[in-house]
């Protein structure tokens, strides 16, 4: 096979709908959208959720409980992961990130304490769990808070 013999699997690509190009083609004139109406205009048509003036769904349902607008979500590491590097090592986020073990830093990084510590490292975070620093410091290692 050759790049020139490679073609989609049939049905798995559709040609667009070319509407408004003359009668014969099926879609001309009012190009598919009736006659006059909200949806006939340019710009017609409803918001999502709109249902026709009749109190929406949403306003409808009772809403319960608080959501904090200022909440902090941590990127989250447990201590199985930290195996992974040598002795002595100083974990930073930034050695986190390069390794792979976080992707999206959100509000910072927290060390849990799942699994257990087997190599003796400096750990840099911004936050730790009690159970984490315990583990961390039976492994001779220390806990730094950034």
């Amino acid at each position: 096979m050759k790049l020139h013999e490679l073609s989609p699997a049939p049905g798995s690509r559709k040609e667009r709908k070319r509407v408004g190009r003359g009668t014969s083609s099926g879609m001309g004139k009012t190009s598919s959208r009736g006659h006059k109406g909200q949806n006939a205009r340019s710009g017609g048509g409803v918001r999502p959720g709109f249902e026709g003036g009749q109190n929406p769904l949403y306003r409808r349902l009772p809403k319960r409980g608080f959501v904090n607008p200022t909440r902090k979500e941590y990127a989250i590491v447990n201590l199985d992961t930290l195996n992974n590097f040598a002795a002595d090592t100083e974990v930073t986020p930034e050695l986190l990130f390069a390794q792979g073990i976080v992707k999206d830093a959100k509000s910072g990084i927290k060390i849990l304490g799942n699994g257990e510590l087997t190599v003796k490292l400096t750990v840099k975070a911004n936050k730790f769990s009690q159970s984490a620093v315990e583990k961390i410091e039976a492994a001779g290692g220390k806990t730094e808070v950034i």
